[in-house]
């Protein structure tokens, strides 16, 4: 047991205020600590993502690990932006110079532009095709067809005609998550002006039914709809029950995502290991 506690926030990302966007819990470590632990905290913050930020050396470089209360995960977005929100906040950094973390996909930055937090990760545009087996057990999953679908890097990727049939979805969850794959992203155009994509991410398969905004989805978002718009600075809505809107800039082989962040709790852990199991 840890006297003083390790300090954890729960910041709400793609938000401008309290109780709408992402929720993530962001945890400061002094050092690493064991996977299984991290994945016993993030099962007991039961968010969609929890963040664990360890100082890397340099100033403004940190390592940073991402686990949903069931697994943990190669790349996410709001709670990235979460966790350099937090880091600035905290006067952990200096704002002025971008914030650097090292993370299984490779090394992510995150700058301080205003009002917002600018993060650059790698483009994962929809390329791979989809079974027709696939297909069909996705469209009675999501209780609607579908004009196209793909494969990107880690989902299945499917637009459809409308933002009012996107909004309409109501997933057979227990069946979606029968389907391979670590999520699934639905879009399609926005019937708002300003808004250039709307979506939606399901990924019963990772403990979470519904996101309510997926930075890492817009990865792929953003390649697809620039092609599609012949734009390469686009702006996504998610329209979960929460909502939230994310700014995406393509550029090259790699997408800038930019959003404003709301610390809503803070508080101590004071379980800093694994008790040891009598028997």
């Amino acid at each position: 047991m840890n006297p003083n506690g390790i300090p954890i926030w729960q910041v709400d990302a793609f938000a401008a205020r309290p109780f709408s966007g992402n929720p993530a819990a962001i945890c400061l470590l002094e050092s690493p600590r064991d996977a299984e632990w991290m994945q016993q905290v993030a099962a007991e913050m039961n968010l969609s993502e929890t963040a664990f930020v360890v100082p890397a050396g340099p100033p403004n470089e940190f390592r940073l690990r991402w686990f949903t209360p069931a697994v943990e995960v190669d790349l996410c977005g709001h709670a990235t932006l979460g966790a350099a929100h937090t880091l600035i906040e905290q006067k952990r950094v200096d704002p002025s110079r971008p914030i650097l973390f090292q993370t299984r996909s490779g090394c992510l930055s995150c700058q301080h532009d205003g009002a917002s937090i600018r993060m650059d990760f790698p483009a994962t545009p929809p390329s791979g095709s989809v079974d027709p087996a696939t297909v069909a057990n996705l469209e009675a999953a999501l209780g609607i067809a579908v004009d196209a679908v793909a494969k990107s890097k880690e989902d299945v990727f499917a637009v459809v005609d409308s933002e009012q049939t996107l909004r309409r979805v109501s997933p057979d969850y227990s069946r979606l998550a029968e389907i391979e794959t670590r999520g699934v992203i639905l879009t399609a155009t926005s019937s708002a002006p300003g808004v250039d994509f709307v979506s939606r991410f399901f990924a019963p398969r990772c403990g979470i039914n519904e996101d309510p905004v997926t930075g890492s989805a817009h990865c792929c978002l953003a390649p697809y709809w620039s092609e599609r718009l012949g734009r390469t600075s686009l702006t996504g809505y998610q329209a979960s029950p929460r909502g939230g809107f994310v700014h995406t800039q393509v550029v090259g082989d790699r997408v800038q995502l930019s959003g404003q962040a709301v610390t809503v709790m803070e508080s101590r852990f004071l379980i800093d290991s694994l008790p040891v199991t009598k028997h």
